[in-house]
């Protein structure tokens, strides 16, 4: 992998095998979705996933790294990323946030999406759709040139525009051979300009939104992070390969994505 100001470039081959993770990983996460129901404990997913990355022959990139415990990040209601699995049970009305990648060949992937548990409050829903809805809109800053930072400007601006809010504490990140690789790609806009993007360059877009304050506090097990004033937060995530004809969204399951319009 050749370097751009600290961050990998990858070639054609080395994107492929992060498609094949993360198409992996997409289809892991068709799985959980289908799982998701009231009555379940949360632990059931996290069994689910060890069995297809068994079956898949891949091995979940979370577990072990920096001591997280669990191959899922499995984050319900307040929880905003970073949750354990546990005997909690899903309750109707809960939404369940699934943050989760594999390992392939030597390639990570990476993507995350936030799940409804029967029916929910239509303030709940909106929070869903918006948080999917500004992931979309900060892969369409994912050009050739353009400044990292126009993807949390867009995101930002879009999500508060519907009054919802962002969180700051966490971001996205280059992906590749490594879980997280540079450069950091905020939800938000900051002060200072960021680097251009260049084409070969894949990352990890996240949006974290909140239905109330954007801060948050870390439990006493040093991971799960809450929001501050316990209201809901959703998460969805793709990887994208920046190309010249505009940004590749790498983690699609065999099902295909609903918004065709960023396939490539």
């Amino acid at each position: 992998m050749k370097k751009y100001r600290g961050v990998f470039i990858k070639n054609d081959r080395e994107i492929a095998g992060i498609r094949e993770a993360n198409r992996i990983g997409a289809n892991i996460l068709d799985a959980i979705g289908d799982a998701v129901q009231p009555g379940i404990p949360t632990m059931r997913l996290e069994e689910l996933v060890q069995d297809l990355c068994a079956s898949y022959k891949v091995k979940p990139a979370f577990q072990g790294y920096c001591g997280f415990p669990f191959a899922l990040c499995c984050s319900v209601n307040e929880q905003v990323v970073h949750g354990f699995p546990s005997t909690r049970l899903l309750k109707e009305g809960d939404i369940v946030s699934c943050d989760f990648g594999v390992v392939y060949d030597g390639f990570i992937s990476d993507s995350a999406r936030t799940f409804a548990v029967g029916q929910v409050s239509d303030e709940t829903a909106r929070l869903l759709q918006v948080t999917e809805e500004s992931l979309y809109v900060g892969i369409k800053q994912a050009q050739v040139g353009a400044d990292v930072h126009a993807i949390g400007a867009a995101v930002q601006a879009y999500v508060e525009s519907h009054g919802f809010g962002v969180v700051r504490r966490y971001v996205g990140h280059g992906v590749g051979a490594k879980l997280h690789e540079k450069p950091e790609v905020p939800n938000f806009k900051p002060a200072l300009h960021g680097i251009p993007l260049q084409a070969g360059m894949v990352i990890a877009i996240e949006p974290m939104v909140t239905v109330g304050s954007y801060e948050v506090n870390v439990l006493d097990d040093q991971w799960t992070a809450v929001t501050s004033d316990g209201k809901y937060a959703a998460h969805f995530e793709h990887s994208v390969a920046i190309t010249p004809s505009g940004p590749r969204i790498l983690s699609v399951s065999d099902r295909g994505l609903a918004r065709t319009e960023f396939m490539c």
